[in-house]
């Protein structure tokens, strides 16, 4: 079982329900969602185009997959997440944008913002005793020939490559799509996600998601507002 630290916007969120409707799944229950009709993309191709998006579900990486270290619990990571959630505030992005990174379409900031590197970098920290050391199976599926030398030092000390500088905020969309599909697919997220796309997206909660057993698509597990109580209207 795996364990990771994602931020996804709360369940019935418009951002949420377009997603999952992409994606063909809802993270927060599981469950097949029906893909909708594109003009110019059949579902079987939506379906294709996404099948690597869809296990993970509609989120930004915050903390890595990682299994649990043996003297750790869920309980224990559980109530540690419960704590930072409440120890820390919501960030808002004023706009996002659909990029391309590495032939794959994600939703990213328009612009860095720099107390959300400051979020994801503490929660790498935070949560880092949590995580079992990784096996060189692990190691090597992330391809560490391929990282630059820094990429490489964060994957063996923090379980990922792309942490603190190297972070970059993107909710993923599409596994990679061939050059002489790009177009198509850009236009139909775009057309699918519509005014979504042009409002500020509030990383105002945090959610917990679980990998029951390898290959094994993700869900919610706990999604919590950040910020105490009397500010979690957003929950």
């Amino acid at each position: 079982m795996r364990y990771a630290i994602y931020f996804t916007p709360p369940k019935g969120d418009p951002m949420t329900s377009a997603a999952a409707r992409w994606l063909g799944r809802d993270v927060f229950t599981g469950l097949a969602v029906e893909r909708p009709d594109m003009a110019d993309l059949s579902r079987e191709e939506l379906a294709y185009f996404t099948a690597s998006a869809r296990r993970y579900g509609f989120h930004a990486t915050l903390k890595a997959p990682f299994e649990l270290a043996g003297i750790e619990t869920e309980n224990s990571l559980l109530t540690a997440f419960d704590t930072f959630a409440e120890a820390v505030e919501p960030v808002v992005l004023p706009q996002v944008r659909l990029s391309q990174i590495d032939r794959f379409f994600a939703l990213t900031p328009a612009q860095r913002s720099e107390p959300l590197d400051r979020l994801a970098s503490d929660i790498v920290v935070a949560f880092d005793r949590f995580r079992a050391p990784m096996s060189e199976s692990d190691l090597a599926r992330r391809n560490p020939g391929k990282l630059k030398p820094a990429e490489l030092k964060y994957l063996q000390q923090w379980g990922y490559p792309y942490v603190f500088e190297a972070f970059r905020f993107h909710m993923t969309l599409s596994g990679q799509v061939p050059a002489a599909d790009a177009d198509r697919l850009r236009g139909a997220i775009e057309s699918h996600f519509g005014s979504l796309l042009d409002e500020p997206l509030v990383v105002g909660s945090i959610a917990l998601f679980v990998e029951p057993e390898p290959g094994a698509p993700f869900t919610v597990l706990a999604h919590r507002a950040l910020g105490r109580m009397p500010q979690r209207k957003i929950a």
